[in-house]
């Protein structure tokens, strides 16, 4: 896999899956990992409120204008998140 210049990632892109599915919402680069923003992450079934996620940047597949494409589908990169608490 090649190494890939994350610097063109900005706050507020748009992340989608390989399959155009809509993922998330760029918080910032934290980094080798994409920060999404809260507002993109429902609450939980206990109630709690959105939590920021994490993905791994090389997951990255491009970044076309402001939309950060993923290699993968936004279902397999959501069974990636990492949270922070």
């Amino acid at each position: 896999m090649s190494h890939h210049d994350h610097s063109n990632i900005k706050e507020h892109m748009k992340i989608v899956g390989a399959d155009g599915v809509h993922l998330g919402t760029v918080d910032h680069l934290d980094g080798e990992r994409i920060k999404m923003s809260k507002s993109d992450s429902p609450a939980t079934q206990d109630g709690q409120g959105a939590r920021h996620h994490y993905i791994p940047a090389g997951l990255v597949a491009s970044v076309e204008g402001d939309t950060v494409r993923l290699s993968a589908t936004a279902a397999n990169a959501a069974d990636l998140f990492e949270t922070s608490e």
